[in-house]
């Protein structure tokens, strides 16, 4: 009878977890949508306003490690009127702390300069949340393969 009145706790306490962890996982793929559109729209300054002040992103064309605010608007300067875009073909988030969210998967660039052909590019974004504001930390982004090496 203790033992199914524990366990009976036991599973309200989790499902009461839950919620608390999805309010992070919405949160922090709202940041990486806003990313997707801001970079679709072409908003440079929309894109880095994203990004945490010490925030680090290894581009997708990028051969340096572009970190902090000034070198990340640089890796961007291209963008504005570009009619470059991104979507998101697969999404994968993983809450690591109610401030910290993985979010990692595959995205298609595309340029308009070039037929708008895609261009598959796997990504991973690390979302943090500091004074009520989720932004992005670290940023990896490089080209998808067809085929294994």
């Amino acid at each position: 009878m203790v033992a199914r009145a524990v366990l009976a706790i036991c599973m309200l306490m989790s499902a009461a977890a839950c919620p608390a962890l999805s309010a992070p996982t919405d949160e922090a793929n709202a940041v990486l949508d806003a990313w997707v559109e801001r970079y679709s729209a072409n908003d440079r300054d929309g894109v880095v306003a994203l990004y945490a002040p010490e925030a680090i992103l290894l581009g997708t064309t990028s051969p340096v490690i572009s970190q902090g605010t000034e070198q990340i608007r640089t890796y961007f300067n291209e963008l504005p009127g570009s009619g470059r875009s991104n979507r998101i073909t697969e999404r994968h988030t993983v809450v690591l702390a109610p401030d910290a969210v993985l979010t990692t998967g595959f995205y298609a660039f595309a340029r308009q300069a070039e037929g708008n052909a895609p261009r598959p590019s796997r990504y991973s974004m690390l979302m943090v949340r500091r004074e009520g504001r989720w932004m992005i930390l670290h940023h990896h982004s490089s080209p998808h393969s067809a085929t294994r090496r």
